[in-house]
């Protein structure tokens, strides 16, 4: 077995020190260097029609800050949750064979769960339009 002296040891903590700095002021030059070309290149029109809201060519009337009901954000979340939980499945639908009871066991809990929370939604209303 093989173990690194202090001074190995201090060198390559050194390399990968000056390799992240080198990383980390590469993405800041890039960043810095691509926002000055658009600034440079870019077309300047500043005027009082450019700062005005546009829809469909009519011109807006009274606020654009509306309000909006929570159910909308709500229906949102439940929905990107699922999502996300829906796409969990396809990695277990791969090795499902590899694992055999146990991962059919762990993906009934999963989707157990899953539809209780869909239940408790659907019960409680979030997911009907109001």
């Amino acid at each position: 077995m093989y173990l690194c002296t202090q001074i190995e040891f201090n060198i390559i903590y050194f390399m990968n020190f000056t390799l992240l700095i080198t990383v980390i002021l590469t993405a800041i030059t890039l960043v810095v260097a691509a926002y000055i070309i658009a600034k440079l290149i870019g077309p300047r029109s500043y005027n009082k029609v450019k700062g005005e809201p546009y829809e469909c060519g009519i011109p807006t009337k009274g606020s654009s800050w509306l309000p909006v009901t929570v159910g909308f954000y709500l229906f949102a979340i439940l929905f990107l949750m699922f999502d996300v939980e829906t796409i969990f499945l396809y990695p277990w639908a791969v090795v499902v064979k590899e694992f055999g009871t146990a991962a059919l066991l762990s993906i009934g809990f999963f989707l157990v769960v899953l539809v209780f929370g869909l239940v408790y939604a659907w019960k409680k209303g979030d997911l009907e339009w109001k």
